[in-house]
């Protein structure tokens, strides 16, 4: 592919990815990983996971400046939660070489479609999922010692396999936070997305010091440059999108994506 031809589609590529996911509060790599598995299939995995977690970096880092303007990021929370991720990043990282690409997608494919399935069937609404959250923006949560805890634990596991997988964990957090502590919806997406910077930055560092990430630079700066432009568009388009239409955008794309990872098996 022309070098110029494939930085436009790669931008292209990281704006729409970066934008869908800076709206629902799971970062771009859900989307990113599986399209660069389809589009570089001779790529080992950790090139893959290396290039998605820088692109995943500059996306929340873009979608957490917009929405902290509004006031919806809980930094607080954010700060516990992303400090506890970061052994798990560390850890995640390193683990993908050691396991082969057809596993890797396999593992990757089922995940997905498992939190889908929870997403969907889910009986109880999210929190304040009537309509277009205006109140929460400016909301301080309080959430007790068992929640932090809770939070905390639960995070070192996002960590592990948003690190390893290469998606940021988004897609992880947004359910737990909704559903596990509770956080208004739109909160949720831009807590998560704070929480993605930590977690994304850890995990590219250990790449980038274990050589991992060697190739795949040029193309992680193409991707990031649609990344960053699209979570700013989608940050201001946040708050006109309805809570429950989030959710349910955020079930059915990963319910896509992993059934197309694992019926290319």
């Amino acid at each position: 592919m022309d070098q110029y031809l494939e930085f436009l589609s790669l931008s292209l590529l990281g704006f729409l990815a970066g934008g869908y996911g800076a709206l629902i509060g799971a970062g771009g790599g859900f989307v990113l990983v599986p399209a660069l598995l389809l589009i570089y299939p001779g790529e080992a995995p950790e090139t893959i996971t290396s290039i998605s977690l820088v692109v995943v970096f500059f996306n929340a880092v873009s979608a957490t400046l917009a929405y902290a303007r509004s006031g919806q990021v809980q930094f607080k929370w954010g700060v516990i939660f992303a400090i506890a991720t970061i052994p798990g990043a560390i850890a995640g990282a390193l683990a993908t070489t050691a396991i082969s690409r057809s596993r890797f997608n396999l593992i990757f494919g089922v995940l997905l479609i498992v939190m889908a399935i929870f997403l969907v069937l889910s009986g109880r609404k999210p929190a304040s999922a009537q309509g277009p959250l205006v109140g929460d923006r400016k909301a301080t949560l309080t959430l007790d010692y068992r929640t932090m805890i809770v939070g905390g634990g639960s995070s070192i596991v996002f960590g592990f396999l948003s690190s390893f997988l290469g998606i940021g964990g988004g897609f992880l957090y947004m359910p737990a936070l909704v559903y596990l502590l509770k956080f208004p919806v739109h909160t949720a997406a831009a807590t998560s997305l704070f929480v993605l910077t930590i977690t994304a930055f850890a995990g590219s560092l250990t790449h980038i010091a274990a050589g991992l990430f060697q190739h795949g630079v040029r193309r992680a700066f193409a991707l990031s440059v649609g990344a960053v432009a699209g979570a700013q568009l989608a940050a201001r388009l946040s708050h006109r999108v309805r809570a429950d239409w989030i959710i349910r955008s955020l079930a059915l794309a990963l319910g896509l994506v992993g059934l197309r990872l694992v019926m290319s098996l």
